[in-house]
């Protein structure tokens, strides 16, 4: 993010937790992750770096605030475009509690009729 200014957050399934939890625990610097875990990069529409065909979602990201990137380490991001993947049988997300558990998702309630500000990011 620091030379390109621009990233993408892919949302797992719950069913790509221990998968999650491999990538994060090996590093990109020495690692082809996308060959070893078996991902399939999928061209973005605004940023360069690949959506991840496997995740349920993906968020085209650009950075607008970097200024406390060197005392925390903290960039502020804005969304350009957002992607779901429907066809994905597991829909559940996780949210990891910072110490190796995570919390499973199940229940969706539909309130995209609602959602008319946000409305060019998800199509």
């Amino acid at each position: 993010m620091k030379e390109t200014n621009e990233c993408v957050i892919a949302i797992p399934g719950a069913d790509l937790a221990e998968k999650v939890v491999d990538i994060g625990n090996c590093s990109g610097e020495d690692t082809d992750k996308f060959g070893k875990f078996r991902l399939t990069a999928k061209e973005a529409r605004h940023v360069k770096a690949p959506l991840i065909g496997q995740c349920i979602a993906n968020i085209e990201c650009k950075v607008v605030d970097s200024r406390m990137v060197s005392q925390y380490n903290l960039f502020i991001l804005g969304a350009v475009k957002a992607w779901s993947n429907s066809d994905r049988k597991e829909q559940r997300t996780m949210h990891h509690h910072g110490d190796g558990t995570f919390k499973i998702d199940g229940r969706t309630i539909d309130l995209r009729e609602r959602m008319v500000k946000w409305r060019e990011l998800v199509d």
